[in-house]
């Protein structure tokens, strides 16, 4: 298949699949004699696998990992819970700020009861003011 062809299947933009070609994470494909990329089911396997990780927020790296793992079929999946057991605890590191930001926007919402003239809001008198400590960035 070309490469528009497996963009469709994979539900992705040409431009993800040079760059995960780039990035190694696609193995290259054969090209045809006119120089026209041809992808097999592989490639479309391989895609599928990456978009998945992607969508639970993996970092290329990690995915790098895991499909290091998945060429050895024979080799036991530690390593696999591993890497998931870390990216939960890194998705529950970013849900912990994300409610931090979310108590911060909503103390700074709670300023701000009544309909007042931009030049007496208290919410933008307060965006003004030193950031606490925990929402630095």
């Amino acid at each position: 298949m070309k490469i528009g062809e497996l963009a469709k299947a994979g539900h992705c933009e040409v431009e993800t699949i040079r760059y995960y070609e780039k990035e190694g994470l696609l193995p290259a494909p054969e090209r045809t004699s006119s120089g026209y990329r041809h992808y097999q089911s592989r490639h479309l396997d391989q895609l599928l696998f990456i978009r998945h990780c992607r969508a639970f927020g993996m970092s290329l790296a990690v995915i790098r990992q895991l499909l290091q793992v998945r060429q050895q079929p024979q080799a036991s999946c530690d390593a696999v819970n591993t890497l998931l057991d870390e990216q939960l605890a890194l998705l529950d590191a970013q849900m912990l700020q994300l409610q931090q930001l979310k108590s911060g926007l909503l103390t700074l919402r709670g300023q701000c009861q009544a309909v007042n003239r931009v030049q007496d809001c208290e919410i933008l008198k307060n965006l003004v003011q030193p950031c606490p400590t925990d929402c630095q960035r």
